[in-house]
């Protein structure tokens, strides 16, 4: 009889595990399918082309001065927003929203031919970008904390992998296959169709990180296990599986509050309802992110490590905007055959063998980190000197590898850095306010240097104040680094001279 009993429980356990697999690994795997195919867009690497050439016929001033800056107010307008909205409506409509937005951008590309047609496609190519949080955001809501590592690295793999086998696609359609770039965008819009028909099936999530974490509580009052012949409550029953990452929200709790009823001992359907209908106190949200603002940002490192994320992030998105713009200048598409595609999907690959490798590295950032960061934020300036002076192609394909390089090595050693002491709420909190002032930088930069309405300057005097600009960072770091290498050596100095006079 014992042995039956354990073979029942034996059974009881397998198929618990091998639900709760089931749980995260089929929501995952949908979300991996559609960051895949949202990611496969073989005519990005040629859009300035395809714009500047017979199919659209725009001019350079058009296409650069007054149609790609639209992309970045549209991004800054939308991302505190659609930040909120994400979490309020718990990502799966940002999800779809984000795909719409991608189908209509593309389907405009297609078809538009006037200026003010361009500028709005560039507004829902912003939507589709500020959006890009919800992808990022949603596998937290539907699997346990412990595997949140490992499911990041799948979402994150998916598009990687996407964005390479578009760029590669795209450049073997172009060179060898001799496609048109009107035909690359039509492959492109059917793969986002592709993805936004995969996003449907996605489960609506249940919680969120702010505006639906109190439903912990319900919850709890679920596992209890009902008998349903007498209608009594008994205990948790050990076999029941607590839903993917309920069960350890309350180990990183908002503000260190945790909401457990441990004397709530029975259920009616009724109650049941009426907290699932729970009003959510918006303003209770606000204040506890701004007094989550308020802690995170005192910290030094935390604060020194943000700036850099988002001073450099800003330029990084300027020169990624405007980088096709300067090869096509410096050897005109139109009269040779270009690489842009093979260009970055190398930079991609290389820069994630260099995301990979920094992972190994054990330094003690804390010391190290300001110089590592004024060093190699110079290396990035050189690059992008390098890529506006000297007008060969082939020089401006090696240093644009070697920016995109650098720069995703050092934002992996800032996330990580960022991400060591913070739970995931208040990570998704200063990822949110450090893409927010890049992107309130990025749009001054844009108006004052790119704008018609301002400056209005030719792409090569942009790249030069680009190269200035990271030249700056690293200036401030450099001494900020040794300012606080320096204040490190005098107090151990202090520390090893009160030793003796204590003894």
């Amino acid at each position: 009889m014992e042995d039956s009993h354990g073979g029942r429980a034996a059974r009881r356990s397998t198929r618990a595990a091998s639900g709760s697999a089931c749980c995260w690994a089929l929501p995952t795997a949908l979300l991996c399918a559609y960051g895949f195919f949202c990611s496969v867009r073989p005519s990005e690497p040629f859009l300035t082309r395809y714009l500047l050439g017979p199919h659209k016929n725009l001019s350079e001033t058009q296409v650069f001065n007054e149609i790609y800056p639209v992309w970045t107010y549209s991004y800054l307008a939308l991302l505190l927003p659609v930040f909120l909205a994400t979490d309020y409506l718990r990502y799966k409509p940002v999800v779809l929203l984000q795909g719409l937005s991608l189908i209509v951008t593309w389907f405009m590309l297609l078809y538009a031919q006037r200026l003010w047609a361009f500028q709005l496609l560039e507004f829902f190519y912003g939507m589709g970008t500020a959006t890009d949080i919800a992808y990022y955001s949603y596998i937290y809501s539907v699997v346990d904390i412990n595997l949140y590592q490992q499911v990041t690295s799948y979402c994150r793999s998916a598009t990687l992998v996407g964005y390479t086998v578009g760029s590669v696609s795209g450049q073997v359609l172009v060179s060898v296959a001799g496609w048109s770039l009107f035909s690359l965008n039509v492959v492109s819009l059917t793969s986002i169709s592709i993805a936004f028909a995969t996003a449907w099936f996605l489960p609506m999530p249940q919680k969120s990180l702010f505006f639906h974490h109190l439903s912990s509580q319900r919850l709890s009052c679920e596992m209890k296990v009902m008998d349903c012949k007498n209608g009594a409550a008994v205990q948790d029953h050990p076999d029941v599986q607590r839903a993917p990452g309920w069960e350890d929200e309350t180990k990183v709790p908002l503000n260190g509050q945790v909401f457990i009823n441990k004397d709530l001992t029975f259920l009616s359907p009724s109650f049941s309802q009426s907290m699932q209908k729970q009003k959510v106190d918006i303003a209770k949200v606000l204040k506890d992110l701004w007094q989550d603002f308020l802690q995170c940002y005192s910290s030094r490192t935390m604060l020194c490590w943000s700036v850099w994320w988002a001073l450099s992030t800003c330029g990084y998105f300027q020169v990624i905007n405007y980088t096709q713009g300067l090869w096509e200048m410096v050897l005109p598409s139109h009269s040779t055959d270009i690489y842009n595609g093979a260009v970055e999907a190398a930079s991609t690959l290389l820069g994630a063998v260099a995301v990979v490798v920094v992972g190994h590295i054990k330094t003690s950032w804390a010391m190290w980190g300001e110089v590592a960061l004024a060093l190699f934020s110079l290396l990035i300036a050189a690059a992008v000197y390098v890529m506006d002076t000297v007008h060969n192609i082939w020089v401006c394909y090696a240093s644009y590898v070697i920016f995109r390089i650098i720069y995703m090595m050092l934002i992996t050693i800032a996330t990580f850095q960022i991400a060591t002491n913070l739970s995931v709420e208040r990570y998704a909190l200063v990822f949110g306010v450090n893409t927010f002032i890049a992107l309130a930088l990025q749009t001054l930069l844009t108006v004052i240097v790119v704008d018609a309405s301002g400056l209005g300057l030719d792409i090569f005097t942009q790249f030069m104040i680009y190269a200035s600009y990271f030249a700056a960072i690293s200036l401030v770091f450099l001494v900020s680094g040794i300012c606080s290498i320096v204040g490190s050596y005098r107090r151990q100095e202090q520390v090893q001279s009160r030793s003796p006079e204590s003894q």
